[in-house]
């Protein structure tokens, strides 16, 4: 009995510890329970930001390619 009543104390101080971590701010929640605001700005991505991805794939299917070519296949 005393196992059950410490493991029930303890498993009560964790709900306690879990709701008292939770957001403390007064906005609405959505609806599939995460906050609205998360902090993260959106920013438009520039040209040169672009060209940088498009020249990092594109080498990387070259490698893969090579790779390829190397094996045989």
């Amino acid at each position: 009995m005393k196992n059950f009543a410490l493991a029930f104390t303890a498993l009560a101080a964790l709900g306690g510890v879990t709701l008292a971590a939770g957001s403390a701010s007064a906005a609405p929640m959505a609806v599939n329970g995460l906050q609205s605001d998360t902090g993260v700005t959106q920013v438009r991505m520039m040209h040169g930001d672009r060209m940088m991805m498009k020249k990092r794939m594109m080498r990387k299917r070259m490698m893969k390619k090579r790779m390829m070519m190397k094996r045989g296949m």
